[in-house]
């Protein structure tokens, strides 16, 4: 089975702090982030909306791709994300954001 690793870009608010950070489970660590478990940059900013992402099947090619928008210059990333998500909507909106919960728990209601 193949791994999904994930780039994604959280946000204050729209225009506002941006944080860009990397993960192989996107819906955990942005239930994380939302629920301030994770101390440090997006808890003191409260960026928590998922405003932008990317999969890729490599952590490596990850990785790299995290460092690569990490030194791009604030335009650049505001562009990349409006590109995708022009009104920068929460893309997280309707997730299940509670990892106790596992998918398979869904059938038993």
């Amino acid at each position: 089975m193949q791994r999904s690793y994930y780039v994604y870009i959280l946000a204050s608010k729209r225009n506002g702090t941006l944080y860009i950070g990397v993960t192989n489970d996107l819906e955990k660590r942005v239930y994380q982030h939302q629920q301030h478990l994770i101390p440090g940059f997006t808890q003191k900013y409260n960026a928590t909306l998922l405003v932008y992402y990317e999969e890729t099947g490599s952590v490596e090619a990850a990785i790299r791709r995290e460092k690569q928008l990490k030194k791009w210059n604030r335009a650049w990333k505001i562009r990349k994300i409006e590109e995708q998500n022009p009104e920068w909507r929460d893309l997280s909106k309707g997730w299940r954001l509670d990892p106790t919960i596992k998918p398979e728990d869904d059938r038993k209601v």
